[in-house]
């Protein structure tokens, strides 16, 4: 595969394609394209709260990114299907994901150093991207070098077939870059895979302001079910604020590049929280980035909520048909590779000093085309029989038979 070997503590070893360096990126250069990703991440997330009933938490910027590096290996039908579906840029796509990447790097760190119970003043924003590729199925060299020139990343090759050790390996990688939040992987293990798209993404940070323990009390919250009684914090801080036909919306931010969006459907909407679709929360946004801070005083509940997604099944009601369905249209990542399986798991801790949250998405597949199969095996652990044969004459000079071989 031309490729390099470098260091990968608690995983698989991790190969990148040869000569190949990130590439610097601005986003700056990028304003359309990252646009059209936003606009794509609302879309994705729309359709994940969609698919739930209840306390709901995803991330839609996880989804979006393991499906931009799977975008990266796609062709044909499958690649204009994921681009129209999607929203995705035709140009420059993998460039301004590199830039939104970037991005995100200026506030990186340890998930494991951080004391959930006391959040970091300035944000620590993790984000990780991790595939493990079968050892025996050859991992295109375009696709690689699309991996470390605009993702940061290479490929661990494991033996899919092995899952005593290959399952642990994968459920390591996303207990480390989510600090133990998320311990195991979110797609069931499956030994016939030879592919494993990962994206996690480890969020926290202390409120810019935070709240006063003293004055959270229990207060009524009006449910579908009727009226309950949560943990209500309360403050009074300047934050930007905004409403519209049916909303009303503030930004509350955390120590510095972070905020908080909240928005509240009106008293009569029939639908709550559930009709705050993409297009409306688009709207949302462009109301509060254009909002000037103004003082607020403000009621939050406290909540510790974890969600899990079959995303393949999401992916498809998207209208991702040929996308998962082709046997050739991801030649570039492996031949024949067929898309398997796709799952999040996800889950987010708010309270008087700050937010704690952690996702991963995985995208799972197959090689149908070329995959050997293993090397035949015979372990004789039961009565079996023997015989000493001479070769020149099939003479059995020796026959027995063993029950017990202690």
């Amino acid at each position: 595969m031309g490729l390099a070997a470098c260091a990968a503590p608690s995983a698989p070893e991790l190969l990148t394609a040869d000569g190949i360096e990130r590439a610097s990126a601005d986003r700056a250069a990028y304003p359309d394209e990252l646009a059209m990703f936003r606009t794509s991440a609302l879309r994705l997330g729309d359709a994940l709260l969609a698919s739930e009933e209840g306390n709901v938490i995803a991330s839609p910027g996880s989804l979006l990114i393991a499906l931009a590096m799977l975008r990266a290996g796609a062709s044909g039908e499958a690649a204009a299907e994921m681009d129209a579906v999607l929203g995705l840029p035709e140009a420059d796509r993998d460039e301004a994901m590199n830039a939104l990447l970037a991005s995100l790097e200026e506030y990186d760190g340890d998930p494991g150093s951080v004391d959930e119970d006391n959040p970091p003043a300035k944000p620590l924003v993790h984000t990780a991207n991790g595939l493990f590729v079968d050892r025996d199925v050859p991992t295109g060299r375009g696709y690689l070098e699309t991996l470390a020139k605009h993702y940061g990343t290479g490929v661990h090759p494991v033996d899919f077939r092995d899952q005593a050790v290959t399952a642990p390996a994968i459920d390591a990688w996303v207990n480390k870059n989510t600090g133990g939040r998320i311990e195991k992987a979110p797609a069931p293990y499956d030994p016939n895979n030879t592919f494993s798209l990962l994206n996690s993404v480890y969020f926290a940070a202390a409120w810019d302001i935070p709240f006063d323990a003293e004055a959270t009390s229990d207060e009524p919250f009006a449910t579908a079910d009727g009226t309950v009684d949560v943990p209500m914090m309360h403050g009074l801080q300047e934050m930007a604020y905004a409403e519209g036909p049916g909303w009303q919306a503030v930004d509350l931010p955390y120590g510095e590049g972070f905020v908080m969006r909240l928005v509240l459907p009106a008293k009569d909407s029939d639908g709550g929280a559930g009709t705050l679709n993409a297009d409306r929360l688009a709207e949302v946004a462009l109301a509060l980035e254009a909002a000037d801070p103004e003082d607020v005083d403000l009621a939050l509940p406290t909540w510790d909520h974890k969600s899990h997604f079959d995303v393949r099944a999401i992916l498809e009601q998207l209208g991702l048909q040929k996308t998962l369905s082709t046997t050739s249209d991801f030649d570039t990542i492996q031949p024949g590779l067929v898309i398997t399986q796709a799952a999040q798991d996800a889950n987010i801790t708010v309270a008087e000093k700050g937010t704690v949250a952690a996702a991963v998405t995985q995208i799972n597949g197959m090689a149908t085309s070329v995959r050997p199969e293993p090397a035949r095996s015979i372990s004789f652990d039961r009565p079996f029989h023997y015989q000493i044969v001479h070769v020149g004459t099939g003479l059995p000079l020796f026959m027995g038979k063993i029950a017990d071989p202690r």
